[in-house]
């Protein structure tokens, strides 16, 4: 087993363990660079010790490797007003940073 967290980023909370990659909000960094993230809710050192911040854990840190930056599939925005002739058709593409967790340090 190994170490687990809780982060957050991009006002979502994440369960995250080293080596694992996903996408979350757009961040402000190019591909490649790499990063610490300090807002760790709750940490678990292999099933041993469980640290739970009052909001964040003191002294813990997650360093991040940004992979790539995209923009996800179409979503389809459809207005529809029935008996007016009114209608629109729009689509929206969210941004999105893949990471890695390179290491969870608590």
């Amino acid at each position: 087993m190994s170490t687990l967290a809780v982060i957050k980023t991009g006002g979502k909370q994440y369960l995250v363990r080293e080596g694992q990659e996903f996408k979350v909000e757009k961040l402000e960094l190019e591909a490649g660079a790499t990063f610490e993230l300090d807002a760790l809710l709750i940490t678990d050192e292999e099933g041993t010790k469980v640290s739970v911040g009052t909001p964040t854990v003191s002294g813990a840190k997650v360093t991040v490797k940004v992979i790539e930056e995209g923009r996800a599939k179409k979503v389809p925005v459809i207005k529809y007003k029935p008996k007016s002739r009114y209608r629109r058709n729009v689509g929206h593409r969210q941004p999105f940073t893949k990471i890695k967790i390179e290491k969870i340090a608590a």
